[in-house]
Parts: structure tokens; C-alpha cells; sequence
């Protein structure tokens, strides 16, 4: 294997950990690295995997904004909770490494719709239906991310690679 296939595995890593912890633009990151791989590769297999992989990534992303912001919109979560809880969420994940984001974010969210509605259950009963839907499109994302990363796989297994 040589080092742009590996370099390229690495980024696929790093893109799929970013979809589970929103900080990096995880399906992005795969997809750029997947087209230098392709281009590194220069083989129309390369380009094919590449292809294939843009449409599951592009279709997981999608399935990711339009189903959580579907729900999202119908539970009637403001988009400044989830932006602030999202910024939270960034912040939280460099003050406490790792899983900062899974407590700052829906303490944030909690905040913010408790801020807004003044009832604590009703606070948390429109915060968890935020938090589910997007849970629900960050693992369609990731399925497709690894349906993905598993095309790239197979090809650099079968020995497309530069």
C-alpha cells in the first residue's frame, strides 16, 4: 500500500469520526479525500469507486438535513436553539475531550428551549425530539459513510491504488 492510499485512509477515519462527533464536516472530509485518491490513482475504477462513494456520501448527507430539519421544524425547536446548542456542543468537545459534545450539546438545547418555553417538561420533551431527530440522521449518515468507505475499501483491496 503506498502513502496516499494510507493518508486517504486516515482522512476517511477522521471524516467518519466527525460525523459522530460534529465537528469536522465528516461526510466532506471523506468525499475530498476520495477524490484525491482517485486523482493520485488516476484509473477509471478510481473514479468509479469515487463516484459511487459521492453519491452515498451525498445522499447521507441529505437524508441528514432533511429528515432531522424536517422533524426538527415539525417539533417546533427554533433554529437559534439548535445553532446555540450546536456551539456548544464545538465548545464542549475541547473542554471536556471526546464527549463534551454529547453533554454540551443537549444541556445547551435543554437551556435554550427552557429559555423559551419556561416549563421544564416541556423544555425536555421538545429538546429530546431535537436530539432524536438528529441522532436518527447522523446514523443514516454514518451508514452511508461506511457504505462508502467499504466501496473504497473493496477497490484498494482488489489493488486500485496509485
Amino acid at each position: 500500500m503506498d502513502v496516499v492510499t494510507i493518508i486517504v485512509g486516515l482522512l476517511i477515519v477522521v471524516g467518519l469520526v466527525g460525523i459522530v462527533l460534529p465537528v469536522l464536516p465528516g461526510s466532506w472530509l471523506i468525499g475530498a479525500a476520495l477524490l484525491v485518491w482517485a486523482v493520485a490513482t488516476a484509473h477509471p475504477a478510481a473514479w468509479l469507486v469515487a463516484g459511487v462513494a459521492w453519491l452515498l456520501l451525498a445522499a447521507g448527507w441529505s437524508a441528514t438535513y432533511l429528515l432531522a430539519g424536517r422533524r426538527v421544524a415539525a417539533s417546533g425547536v427554533p433554529r437559534p436553539s439548535l445553532v446555540v446548542a450546536t456551539l456548544a456542543g464545538i465548545a464542549g468537545f475541547f473542554v471536556i475531550p471526546v464527549i463534551g459534545f454529547l453533554v454540551a450539546f443537549p444541556a445547551a438545547l435543554f437551556a435554550m428551549e427552557y429559555r423559551r418555553l419556561h416549563d421544564a417538561a416541556a423544555a425536555w420533551d421538545s429538546a429530546w425530539t431535537a436530539i432524536r431527530a438528529n441522532a436518527l440522521g447522523m446514523v443514516i449518515e454514518l451508514g452511508l459513510a461506511l457504505l462508502a468507505t467499504g466501496t473504497w475499501l473493496v477497490a484498494v483491496l482488489l489493488g486500485v491504488h496509485p
